[in-house]
C-alpha cells in the first residue's frame, strides 16, 4: 500500500515520463508490442515496457524490473503501451 507521499511521487514520475517521451518513440515501442505478440500469442506474460533506441528505433520487449539501457536508448512502460492500445 502507498503512503500518499509515495502515490504522489509516482504519480509525478509518470506524468514526467508522459510529458518526456517522443510520439514516434512511443508508436515504434507499440509497434514492437504488437509485433511480438503477433509472432507469439501463446505468451501471456506481461512486459514491464520496451527498451527502445531514440535513434534508430529498434527495440526489445523487457520482462524483468530492473532495465538497463544504453545511452542512447529509453524506456517505455507498459502502461504507456496500453493507455492506446485497449
Amino acid at each position: 500500500m502507498y503512503t500518499s507521499q509515495q502515490w504522489q511521487e509516482n504519480y509525478t514520475d509518470e506524468m514526467e515520463l508522459r510529458m518526456l517521451l517522443d510520439p514516434s518513440v512511443l508508436r515504434a515501442a507499440r509497434q514492437i508490442y504488437h509485433t511480438y505478440y503477433e509472432v507469439h500469442p501463446e505468451l501471456t506474460q506481461r512486459p514491464y515496457g520496451v527498451a527502445i533506441d531514440r535513434f534508430t528505433y529498434r527495440g526489445k520487449l523487457i520482462f524483468r524490473s530492473k532495465v538497463i539501457l544504453l545511452p542512447q536508448e529509453c524506456f517505455v512502460p507498459f502502461s504507456q503501451l496500453e493507455a492506446e492500445i485497449y
